[in-house]
């Protein structure tokens, strides 16, 4: 029997493996500003296996995809996204009253394969309802959902009438005293219990409100909203559980103490100055600036009644100052990593940032890498994903025209590939 098994593994070894061999033109690799003409990217299953100069002949088995006019690049991905939400205007604010956690699952379903064709195969999703995203990752990973690979929050941790309090601009009698589950905390104890509880429904990672925010009914934007112990013990004990903070921040308080503590990526920062700067840089805290949202409620604020008027001042005075602080913050060092807030702008136009970007002050390439490798730096997952290299996972997409030159041309991807499988074919 054993004669008879080594004969029938002898006799296999005429058949060779399929591959998917991707004849590029240009490749954008992301690892550092290495730029490649004319290779082959050999897919097998769903990793790189091989680069290769010029246009590799494919096997019997093997299929070819064409890309040999187009420029190439790494799976994109954003680090601030709300996949469940997306900003309607006034009818927005009555939405918590009116949907169920079915209606908001769908909705992110809906908005995740719209991100996935525009490009991103990896999102972070920074705030939920109902965990929704937790169950969308999950089916996701199963293939009974198109969408990009979600790293998720679930609920936002709070203060009590903090931005992200769920309760903020309802009546008393349905206000009720929100706590840990809903997260909402009020003291070190609250603190580990609420990190506890999104571990136990299945996060990722923990975002926190540091300070006030733009949308939430409340008046103040700026002012900070956890005492240091209570940052504190989120962040220790979110480490204890091999999970990463992100920090929604816009005053310069909150985000000192969030830095202090010991966070791991500061998100909008827009009265960030040049002591919040050094004290990022010494830390290594990565920023994620999301221009976009902030052009998006400044132009919003114009329009009268298309925000609760608690709201429009803040987006009146906040917005537009984002792009100015990323463009700082970039030119002094800060680690920056690629993000958006999609869900406050619409889904799937996630990469008209890299425009604001680069009117900032950052370079074309250095934009490509802040969503690319340095996003996989930041999710801790770049010895698989944030490069065109051999051995990492087959996320790879490409477009019609040089994002070098003209970095708009990001905003229409032609061909999606994530985890070697296609979802977006090139149309001749």
């Amino acid at each position: 029997m054993r004669q008879l098994f080594v004969s029938l593994l002898a006799g296999m070894s005429f058949f060779s493996v399929a591959d998917t061999l991707i004849h590029a033109g240009t490749i954008i690799t992301a690892e550092g500003k290495q730029i490649l003409q004319d290779h082959t990217i050999v897919v097998r299953d769903n990793k790189i296996h091989a680069l290769r100069k010029g246009f590799v002949a494919a096997g019997n088995d093997d299929t070819v995809i064409d890309l040999s006019q187009h420029t190439v690049l790494p799976g994109l991905m954003d680090m601030h996204t709300h996949l469940s939400y997306q900003h309607e205007g006034p009818s927005t604010y009555m939405q918590r009253f009116q949907l169920n956690g079915a209606d908001y699952a769908l909705r992110a379903a809906h908005f995740a394969e719209k991100t996935l064709m525009a490009g991103f195969t990896t999102v972070r999703n920074l705030g939920d309802s109902y965990n929704e995203t937790v169950a969308l990752r999950k089916a996701i990973g199963r293939g009974m959902a198109i969408g990009p690979r979600i790293f998720t929050t679930g609920k936002s941790i709070a203060t009590t009438g903090g931005h992200a309090d769920p309760t903020n601009g309802t009546t008393t009698r349905i206000m009720g005293d929100p706590g840990p589950r809903e997260g909402v905390v009020n003291g070190v104890s609250d603190a580990r219990k609420a990190v506890r509880q999104r571990y136990k429904d299945g996060a990722d990672l923990i975002k926190i409100t540091a300070t006030g925010g733009v949308l939430s009914l409340a008046k103040n934007g700026q002012n900070p909203q956890f005492m240091q112990d209570e940052l504190n013990a989120i962040v220790a004990t979110a480490k204890d559980y091999g999970m990463t903070v992100a920090v929604h921040a816009h005053g310069k308080e909150g985000m000192l103490r969030a830095i202090k503590a010991g966070v791991d990526s500061i998100e909008h920062g827009t009265y960030m100055d040049e002591e919040v700067m050094q004290a990022m840089v010494e830390a290594g805290t990565f920023y994620v600036p999301t221009v976009i949202a902030g052009n998006f409620v400044a132009q919003k604020a114009k329009i009268k009644g298309f925000f609760p008027e608690v709201v429009r001042p803040k987006a009146a005075a906040i917005g537009p100052l984002i792009q100015n602080t990323f463009g700082k913050a970039h030119a002094y060092g800060v680690k920056i990593a690629f993000g958006t807030d999609s869900g406050v702008s619409p889904h799937g136009t996630n990469a008209e940032e890299f425009s604001l970007m680069v009117e900032a002050g950052m370079s074309a390439h250095d934009a490509i890498l802040s969503a690319t490798a340095q996003t996989a730096d930041l999710l801790n997952i770049d010895t698989e994903l944030g490069s065109i290299s051999e051995g990492k996972l087959a996320d790879i997409i490409a477009v019609a025209g040089d994002p070098l030159q003209d970095v708009s041309v990001l905003e229409s991807v032609a061909f999606v590939m994530k985890d070697g499988q296609v979802y977006k074919h090139v149309t001749q």
